[in-house]
């Protein structure tokens, strides 16, 4: 019989995110809460700085139906333009920090596309630092969590933005207390060619990087020439996996090495990225494979409105995992994280 939900304290239980974008393009909102986004507009509004419409106008905090139809270009004109000086940045990163420290996240994998902002005078190296050392902060103000940083290339990027990216990716590598742990595919699945970006990943595995990609999240990027080109960067891990054919499922299932599966159930049901709701998620298909790691993730949490504590919540409720098998799923994430051997035993005393 399932544990009920009232035997495990979510909220209070260390667990791992490594899915969770801060700014992975600009159209992308991620996990910038909209109460973050309010202050920083309120800071501007009462500055003179901006003409934008309050976010908690524009997006209601109980709405939470956006779909892949609206949700790549929804922020497109709006975001892209409150985050757009030094302090918006640093009050953002921290906050981000400070959120997922308090829902219980012992360590977080943050993603951003690196983008220059003129008003503050940062090229997109600057960009990264000044990330970099608002995440350094946040961890000295709440030292229950450690946060590292995975760069991000957009899909729509051409083969020298993503080259960049990359070289950035390997220069922050050992920046401070973290740095740049890894270096992620992301974007509208309908956009670019991704076999035009297999030097930059070739480059990241080089210096040392982790690397994920988002695999087969919509039907548009799930074609068969598409997937066996970035199996073929030996990805460590894959986010989503929607659309997989038999074939590369049993490919998956059988890699050397197990492969980490980012799952995001509360943004793959309100986006209707599958077919039916949480119950009929694909979690239910790998949670139980021997081989694939399966880390629960959040993905976009300032849009879905699911903290990580309630994506584990959503976990037991729909799929009935006892007490036991909930807390053996979490400490399984531990193996496929980028933060190297010294973040991984810290886990696993903090988690055992």
């Amino acid at each position: 019989m399932a544990t009920r939900d009232t035997e495990i304290d979510f909220r209070a239980m260390p667990k791992i995110e490594v899915t969770s974008p801060f700014f992975r393009s600009p159209s992308r909102i991620g996990s910038i809460s909209r109460q973050c986004l309010h202050e920083i507009w309120g800071r501007k509004k009462a500055a003179g700085q901006t003409e934008l419409e309050d976010p908690l106008v524009v997006m209601p905090p109980d709405k939470h139906d956006y779909d892949l139809a609206t949700f790549f270009p929804l922020f497109s004109s709006y975001i892209y333009h409150l985050v757009d000086d030094a302090e918006a940045l640093e009050h953002a990163s921290r906050a981000v920090v400070r959120d997922f420290a308090e829902d219980g996240v012992a360590y977080l994998e943050l993603r951003t596309t690196p983008r220059a902002l003129p008003r503050a005078g940062l090229d997109k190296a600057g960009y990264v630092d000044a990330v970099l050392r608002a995440i350094d902060a946040a961890q000295r103000e709440s030292p229950s969590i450690r946060a590292r940083l995975i760069l991000s290339v957009d899909r729509r990027d051409v083969p020298e933005e993503a080259r960049s990216t990359a070289a950035l990716a390997a220069r922050f590598r050992d920046y401070g207390g973290g740095g740049v742990v890894g270096l992620d595919l992301c974007g509208d699945p309908a956009k670019g060619d991704v076999s035009l970006f297999t030097p930059a990943f070739a480059t990241a595995r080089a210096a040392g990087l982790g690397l994920t990609v988002h695999f087969a999240e919509a039907e548009a990027s799930a074609g068969e020439a598409e997937l066996r080109t970035l199996l073929d960067w030996e990805p460590d891990r894959l986010g989503h996996v929607i659309h997989v054919p038999p074939d590369v499922r049993r490919r998956i299932a059988a890699a050397p090495g197990a492969i980490g599966l980012e799952l995001c159930l509360s943004c793959n049901v309100h986006a209707k990225m599958i077919v039916g709701s949480f119950e009929a998620h694909h979690f239910g298909e790998w949670w139980r494979l021997d081989g694939p790691v399966v880390v629960p993730c959040t993905d976009d949490v300032g849009v879905f409105g699911s903290p990580l504590s309630n994506e584990w919540r959503l976990i037991q409720k729909h799929f009935h995992l006892s007490r036991e098998e909930i807390l053996g799923l979490a400490r399984k994430g531990i193996d496929v994280i980028f933060g190297g051997e010294g973040e991984k035993q810290r886990l696993r005393e903090l988690m055992w």
